[in-house]
């Protein structure tokens, strides 16, 4: 069923579409995010990394530098040490980020820890190593003190020389005056006795949650060092999730745009060939692909551009016949007429007469002929399907053939049996008359008259006489309207030429088929026409129509 609907089709294209989606949102911001964190953690790391390792740089001697690595790592109470730089295998983004005296950070999420390589000036064998296993207050205030060492070196400079280093950090390093800091007397007494604070500021911007370091300056009680507002990472700021948001919509969008382009091509498809229909083209047929609705639209266009164009060629071939097959008879009576115009006999005219109202009968034939044919050709009649006896209709027609004196011996084969079938009484019988008809017309003494149910289901009326019989090339054309064969079956024998098209059509339209081969016990024409017993054939023609 799921093949067999183009919308079904759509529907789930559209739900597996926003789970893939959705999948690929997420990923990606776990990819976005990822890197964004590493970015965040060097941006906080770059700075400080480097006022430290400006701090090893300074010490003359490995002992003192040794001391001051024990003594930093102490006040961080991380582990600091030395490692060599061969024993490290860097990738080309973090050697490069050493040569630029940037920090290289490793983060471990599994363990939940960051090891940290920072590189020194005077020393090419060695980085310094600083794993992060833990970030709490005494790391965070423990920060002052190493931009506080660096600036000691440097009295009455300090401001100019935390402008150096300022070029390091991704946030604000500065001394500014305790006063302008908006501080509480809690705060301030802290300060006072040189200890840092730490202030947390909750803000609606796009910056969130913000942490500032606080650290009074050595010999300067009216200066505080300031370090930050540092931003906590944001897992998904607005910036993010609008451009994931916009780039999911937009994905979605062209998928949704590709489940229905086909629809689109399809459904122009069938625009541009009723357009050309509508212009008198019928000669545009639309692809069928697949077994969905388009296709059976396609198909359904296809077959009613085929029977209009059918209708079309059947009305102009049935107008130029009607036109010739009236001009006979009308002539005969216009000829009548003259003929009485001018003779005085009584009793000639009287032969006149009825040679006239022969004619007109001959018209009023031809007209009821010519309203069936073109009332089966046109569309589907109203069928009134019921159970009948096949028997009963064949011996129906036998006494009406007889009773026209014919001179001709109508015989009825009544060896089958089961001989019940579903049909329209009316039509079957209008069918096997017109073929008794046809064969008393060209037969020479007999007509043999069979009909039943076979094994497979179908029912079949058999109609066979000892005639001349008819070509094989030729057997296809005795069913068109006013088709006339050209050797025994001409002209002189009667009939208009649309009691085997009629024929034709309603076997159609009973959802079966009609034969003409050779008799094999009569030796002249055999008529057979077969149609599905036990089904509903209303039902059956319907859907070979569709």
């Amino acid at each position: 069923m799921f093949k067999h609907s183009i919308f079904l089709r759509i529907y789930a294209g559209v739900v597996i579409l926003v789970a893939f989606v959705a999948l690929f949102g997420y990923v990606l911001v776990q990819i976005i995010n990822y890197q964004r964190a590493q970015e965040y953690r060097e941006s906080l790391t770059d700075g400080i990394s480097y006022v430290i390792a400006q701090g090893v740089d300074r010490q003359a001697t490995d002992q003192q530098r040794t001391d001051w690595i024990s003594d930093a790592s102490d006040l961080l109470e991380l582990p600091i040490y030395l490692v060599e730089r061969s024993k490290v295998d860097l990738s080309h983004s973090e050697q490069k980020r050493i040569d630029h005296q940037q920090a290289v950070v490793r983060y471990d999420a599994q363990n939940i820890v960051a090891n940290i390589y920072i590189g020194l000036k005077n020393d090419s064998k060695h980085y310094l190593f600083i794993n992060v296993n833990k970030i709490g207050e005494r790391q965070m205030k423990a920060l002052p003190i190493f931009i506080l060492d660096y600036l000691i070196y440097y009295p009455g400079q300090e401001k100019e020389y935390l402008a150096k280093i300022r070029q390091h950090f991704s946030y604000s390093v500065e001394i500014k005056s305790i006063l302008g800091l908006g501080l509480d007397s809690e705060q301030i007494g802290r300060l006072r006795q040189d200890q840092s604070i730490l202030l947390y500021r909750d803000s609606a911007t796009m910056r969130g949650t913000t942490i500032s370091i606080v650290s009074p300056v050595p010999n300067n009680p009216s200066e505080v060092l300031t370090i930050g507002p540092v931003p906590l990472f944001n897992w998904m700021p607005v910036q993010l999730a609008a451009g994931i948001t916009l780039l999911s919509l937009f994905l979605l969008s062209l998928g949704v745009y590709g489940l229905i382009l086909p629809l689109q091509r399809k459904t122009r498809q069938a625009i541009k060939a009723l357009n050309k229909i509508r212009t008198g083209d019928l000669s545009t047929r639309l692809p069928v692909e697949g077994s969905d609705e388009m296709a059976n639209l396609s198909s359904s266009y296809n077959e009613m551009a085929t029977h209009i164009q059918r209708l079309i060629e059947a009305q102009r071939e049935l107008m130029r016949a009607v036109s010739h097959e009236l001009r006979t008879p009308v002539a005969r009576v216009r000829f009548a007429m003259e003929m009485m115009a001018e003779e005085d006999d009584y009793e000639f005219r009287l032969s006149q007469v009825e040679m006239i109202d022969k004619d007109i009968e001959a018209l009023n034939t031809l007209i009821d002929e010519i309203m069936t044919y073109a009332k089966l050709e046109q569309g589907m009649p109203s069928l009134d399907i019921e159970a009948i006896d096949i028997h009963d209709v064949l011996e129906q027609v036998v006494v009406e053939t007889n009773a026209l004196k014919t001179q001709k011996q109508i015989l009825f084969d009544a060896s089958a049996e089961h001989a019940i079938a579903d049909a329209e009484r009316r039509y079957l019988h209008r069918v096997v008359q017109n073929l008794v008809g046809n064969a008393v017309r060209y037969c020479d003494e007999r007509v043999l008259m069979s009909g039943g149910v076979q094994e497979d289901g179908l029912a079949y009326v058999c109609v066979e006489d000892d005639g001349p019989g008819i070509p094989e090339e030729d057997r296809a054309r005795v069913f068109e309207a006013f088709a006339r064969l050209d050797d025994s079956r001409t002209r002189a024998s009667g009939g208009y030429g649309l009691g085997l098209s009629i024929v034709s059509r309603i076997v159609f339209w009973f959802g079966g088929t009609i034969e003409v081969d050779q008799s094999p016990t009569l030796g002249g024409a055999r008529f057979t026409m077969k149609w599905p017993a036990k089904k509903k054939l209303q039902r059956q023609v319907m859907k070979q129509a569709d």
